[in-house]
């Protein structure tokens, strides 16, 4: 059994309840990811799934990459992940494997890189309050005094300074999938989920613990 996919985010919008409430809602774009690979625990010492997700020109491939997809259907695509499985075996080369898999009310963990802001200081990166901006004050939006000079004489690990914001993995936990649409490949969750439109996407399910 398969608790894990692949896709992209294609954005936000409003869902309406049968009830007549309504609650924001991210569109992911989820699958068909395609079996490329079995990995046992015999040969590589674990039990994996190959998937290739996103369609790719065969020009766009190399040779090693080319051999790989032709033994698995002659489909190619710009991107491989592995996905942990208990039984290789129950799977067969070129399987499509669909957002089917999720189901409306479970819920799901999304896993993927955050918008980057670029090099930011720590007002914006870190919600520091600044200084006064009036009264002959020259302390705005400076990060002040970072430590002793004597003792210890350093600036200590972790301390909150300006540096780059953003583009990093982000994981949110437990979003209620609110609608499956099997037959266009979406699923509708609840809330927001890292990154901007189009960002590549890992969707699990939450008691799966992958």
């Amino acid at each position: 059994m398969v608790n894990k996919l692949f896709g992209k985010k294609l954005g936000m919008t409003s869902y309406f309840l049968e009830d007549g409430g309504s609650v924001p809602v991210t569109v992911l774009k989820v699958g068909p990811c395609v079996v490329i690979q079995k990995k046992t625990r015999e040969r590589e010492g674990y039990d994996a799934l190959q998937m290739g997700y996103s369609p790719k020109k065969e020009s766009r491939v190399n040779k090693p990459l080319k051999g790989q997809f032709k033994n698995a259907g002659g489909r190619f695509f710009s991107t491989l992940r592995e996905i942990r499985v208990d039984d290789p075996d129950a799977f067969e080369l070129g399987q499509e494997i669909k957002s089917d898999i999720f189901n409306i009310g479970e819920m799901v963990n999304v896993r993927g890189l955050s918008k980057g802001r670029g090099f930011t200081g720590v007002i914006k990166r870190w919600g520091f309050s600044g200084g006064n901006k009036t009264h002959g004050s020259r302390s705005h939006r400076i990060p002040g005094s970072i430590g002793c000079s004597a003792t210890p004489g350093k600036v200590q690990k972790g301390k909150k300074l300006p540096g780059r914001m953003g583009y990093q993995h982000v994981t949110i936990k437990n979003l209620k999938v609110v609608d499956v649409r099997p037959e266009m490949d979406l699923i509708l969750v609840k809330g927001a989920v890292p990154g901007a439109p189009n960002t590549f996407l890992e969707i699990w399910k939450s008691h799966a613990g992958v």
